[in-house]
């Protein structure tokens, strides 16, 4: 009896010391998950912001003298527009992307081959330029997609589509018949102020960084350098228009009122005052935050620009949508402050802001900044490899659409029981 007694507490204390074992374990294991998935500690995990592998994903690129009109998108109605002309400003993506795609790993030159279609054009810069008006832009998408058997075989679902302005896909008047299951790129979020609504949708499309300016971006030669955070002259930035914007117009207001806090000089887009790009990042790096309110849209190429010159961003635009969130945790390299609270509140917060944390905002920027430049895919981080992971998660391995069917012997036809392959041009659309 005594022996089972004594067996008895024997395990009991072994069970006590496994119990305790076990929980400092989990204790540890747990603390080591937090530290690997810690933003500090993981670069944001940017090997995520890149594609797995070329074998999954690839992209056929529409070349402009292979479908009728494509070539007006891309130069206009005469032809004359240069690549170079629509290179520049932040509409530049619309050119970059497609630059990129023609030297991608993930090209190919087999229609049946590809996952996904590219359909260049410069529309935006094309549009500005006067070499295709409004009815001639909408007139050429139609003509054009009217010639892709492969458009009309997906309903659209496997075309890539770049509109790089705030009006997003707006340019094309029809984009709600023909384009309202393509794949979107753009850095436009929201367009509902001056229309009844959003061509963004965040199930199939892909919010894209702005377009900064080349000379910024270069790591071993930026033209504008950063200083530091002391010698900083203002607490904060507004470099930008007011465009009758109720928080713009709130935030000049304020610049008067807060001289010694808020630069908020005005912008001269012409003539003898006329403030050059160095000398406005020369200005924007002067500051320890950068104000980015909601102007004709709700993004602003300032937010993307804000970290070449570390400056942390203070998003003052609800409706914004941002790149890929499923990358970075923007409260750790940004700051979004309610539009409607506008006022000298919004100063006292960012100066409750201990310098130690600013800076520690700044060193987070620095690390995923690279996924605003739009670089090679090959590049270990850039918007490029940002943009094909994205892509590469919308990539099916069927498409289907309400006039598209299938038989027996896995053959794709048309209502009518035509096989894909015998389509004859131009294709019904929606």
């Amino acid at each position: 009896m005594r022996h089972h007694q004594a067996c008895s507490r024997a395990h009991q204390v072994g069970a006590l010391l496994l119990v305790a074992a076990t929980f400092l374990l989990t204790r540890l294991f747990d603390r080591l998950l937090l530290d690997a998935s810690s933003p500090s500690s993981s670069s944001f995990h940017l090997n995520s912001a890149r594609p797995s592998s070329s074998a999954d994903l690839h992209i056929y690129v529409y070349s402009e003298d292979e479908i009728q009109g494509l070539r007006s998108l891309l130069r206009g109605r005469d032809g004359t527009v240069a690549a170079a002309t629509c290179l520049k400003g932040q509409w530049g993506t619309q050119v970059k992307i497609h630059q990129l795609l023609l030297t991608s790993r993930f090209r190919t030159f087999d229609k049946d081959q590809a996952n996904l279609f590219f359909v260049p054009s410069y529309v935006k810069c094309v549009r500005m330029t006067g070499a295709l008006n409004d009815k001639e832009i909408n007139q050429t998408y139609v003509k054009v997609l009217s010639q892709m058997p492969y458009f009309r075989r997906s309903g659209g679902r496997d075309h890539i589509f770049v509109f790089p302005s705030g009006a997003g896909a707006h340019l094309f008047r029809s984009w709600a018949t023909f384009l309202n299951r393509s794949i979107i790129l753009t850095p436009e979020g929201d367009r509902t102020d001056k229309r009844g609504t959003s061509a963004f949708n965040t199930w199939k499309d892909i919010i894209i960084p702005g377009n900064v300016e080349d000379s910024m971006v270069k790591s071993d030669a930026r033209a504008v350098q950063p200083i530091p955070l002391k010698k900083r002259k203002y607490l904060a930035n507004f470099l930008g228009r007011a465009q009758g914007k109720a928080g713009r117009l709130q935030l000049v207001k304020l610049a008067k009122q807060y001289p010694d806090k808020l630069e908020s000089p005005e912008l001269k887009l012409s003539g003898p005052n006329k403030l050059g790009r160095i000398d406005y990042f020369k200005h924007l790096r002067n500051a320890k935050f950068c104000l980015a309110p909601r102007g004709e849209s709700s993004w602003t190429l300032r937010f993307y620009e804000s970290f070449f010159v570390e400056c942390v961003p203070v998003i003052l635009s609800d409706e914004v949508e941002l790149p890929f969130q499923n990358v970075i945790d923007y409260s750790e390299i940004s700051i979004k402050w309610p539009s409607s609270r506008i006022g000298p509140e919004l100063f006292e917060y960012l100066e409750s802001i201990p310098d130690e944390r600013i800076e520690e905002m700044i060193d987070h920027g620095r690390e995923i900044r690279c996924l605003w430049v739009y670089a090679a895919d090959t590049e270990p981080c850039s918007a490029m490899s940002g943009i094909l992971s994205e892509l590469q998660r919308k990539v099916r391995r069927f498409h289907q659409s309400p006039e598209t069917f299938w038989l027996h012997n896995r053959s794709i036809v048309n209502r009518d029981l035509v096989e894909f392959h015998s389509w004859r041009t131009p294709v019904p659309l929606p």
